[in-house]
Formats: C-alpha cells, sequence, structure tokens
C-alpha cells in the first residue's frame, strides 16, 4: 500500500532534494553568499503559500527553481546598501576569474548558460523557463559563450566549462537553513503580511468614508465680478445708551486727561 504524504512531509523532501543544488546555483548567478541563501529561502516560502498548486505541478524542482532565479536576478537588488558592498572572492585564481566572468554577463545571458551548460536542459525547456523564444534562447547562450571565451578562454570548452561551473559552485560551504525554520518564517510573514493588508484596507475605508462624510453635496456657483451681494442683513442704527454706558460716557468727558503733553509741530 502506496503511503501517502502529508503537505508538511512533502514540502520538506522537497526542500532537502532541491535547496542545497539551489544555493549553489543562485550564487553562481549572483556571486553572494547570503543573497543566494535569502533568494532560496524566499522561494520555498512562496511554494509554500502556494503548495496545492505546487503539489500538483508536473515539475515542481523546477517551479522552485525558476522562483530561486527570479528572486536572485532580481534588479531591486541593486538599491540595498549592503548588496552594494564588496563581497570576499571564491578561493583559487581560476575560480575568481570564472566568476568575475560570469558576473560580466547581462542576468539572462548568465541564467541562459547556467541553465544549459550548468544544469544540462534542452534549449526549449531553456527558453520556457526564462519565458523566452528558443531562438532568443540560442542567441543569449552563444552570445554567453562568447564573452566568456573571450575572458577566461581556458574554461570555456564544451567538454570543460559544465565541469568548471560545478567545481565553482561547490568551492563555497554553501548551507541552507533547515525546512521546518523555513516553513515557520514562511507562515509568520504571512500572517504579517495578511495584518498589514487588512491594515491598509481599514485605513483607505476608513478615509473614503470620512471624505464621503465631508464632502459638498451640491454645486454652489461662483459670484461674477460686479454682482451685488445678496441676503446680508442691513446695517442697524444704534440704540439708547445703557445706564453703565451713560455713566462710562459721563466719567470720560468730565475727567481731566493726564495724558503726556500732545505734541505739535512748530514753525521755524
Amino acid at each position: 500500500m502506496r503511503q501517502t504524504l502529508t503537505p508538511h512531509q512533502a514540502f520538506d523532501a522537497l526542500y532537502e532534494y532541491c535547496a542545497p543544488a539551489l544555493v549553489r546555483q543562485a550564487y553562481l548567478l549572483t556571486g553572494r553568499r547570503d543573497l543566494a541563501r535569502e533568494a532560496v529561502e524566499r522561494a520555498f516560502q512562496l511554494a509554500w503559500q502556494r503548495w496545492p498548486e505546487v503539489a500538483v505541478d508536473r515539475d515542481p524542482a523546477g517551479w522552485v527553481r525558476a522562483a530561486v532565479h527570479d528572486r536572485a536576478l532580481s534588479p531591486w537588488h541593486r538599491f540595498r546598501l549592503r548588496h552594494r558592498l564588496p563581497e570576499p572572492p571564491p578561493p583559487g585564481p581560476s575560480n575568481r576569474a570564472l566568476l568575475h566572468a560570469l558576473l560580466k554577463l547581462p542576468p539572462a545571458q548568465r541564467r541562459t548558460l547556467l541553465l544549459y551548460d550548468g544544469l544540462g536542459l534542452d534549449l526549449p525547456d531553456v527558453s520556457a523557463e526564462t519565458e523566452a523564444s528558443t531562438p532568443a534562447a540560442a542567441g543569449r547562450l552563444l552570445r554567453a559563450r562568447a564573452t566568456l571565451a573571450r575572458l577566461v578562454p581556458d574554461q570555456t570548452e564544451p567538454e570543460v566549462l559544465p565541469r568548471r561551473l560545478a567545481e565553482l559552485a561547490s568551492s563555497e560551504p554553501l548551507r541552507a537553513p533547515q525546512a521546518p525554520s523555513v516553513r515557520s518564517r514562511g507562515e509568520r510573514r504571512a500572517r504579517h503580511c495578511a495584518r498589514a493588508a487588512i491594515a491598509l484596507t481599514t485605513a483607505v475605508i476608513a478615509a473614503t468614508t470620512l471624505t464621503l462624510r465631508t464632502a459638498a453635496n451640491h454645486y454652489e456657483a461662483p459670484v461674477g465680478r460686479g454682482s451685488p451681494v445678496r441676503d446680508i442683513p442691513p446695517r442697524l442704527a444704534q440704540g439708547p445708551l445703557s445706564r453703565p454706558q451713560t455713566a462710562l460716557r459721563s466719567k470720560l468727558t468730565s475727567a481731566p486727561h493726564h495724558g503726556p503733553a500732545r505734541l505739535t509741530p512748530q514753525p521755524r
């Protein structure tokens, strides 16, 4: 009788099978160790959030690999301060030269070269994963090989390049975090995003309600120039003074003035 895995067991099995290789692939794409681990963790967190979709995919490993590569090559990383700092090079002059040459390639060519020469995918599979036509993928591959042949001519032979890519990826002790921690962090991240979305939606609803309550509900035409102003009450004449006002007026008229003498201009 075939044993049925729970979603947690299936995810953990996929992670243990794919994560170590994906970290090394992301390192070849970025040349940065922390970014490689982060790309793998975020991709598997996304896979866990969409596990019903990923579990029935015909190639779950390919689904996660595409997510890792997309995350690793995201152009937004250039705005992060820690990714602007130089990264320590890998050991060995040949490894340093090959990684430097790889990072000289445009991201699309680097990814195509890794999929075809590093992982051994067929050209139609490479074009499907990179969302390009087969001729476009072939053109990227040829241009990438020509650039590497110019920069590192001793490492770009068809029988040498796949082995050198594998050696470069294995030259660093890159370790992926454990699957349970990736799942738990992904669940916390999903909860935080849901709470932030609820808070934002509540704020938008409150602002819309306040606007509807305070906004004008009818149109008032502006007053034209030279038009008489209407509906202003007439100016009333002053009535008789009250008793306190009469007493104050009498006091003011009878009391002598004690202020400074008034200055008057004198002719010269």
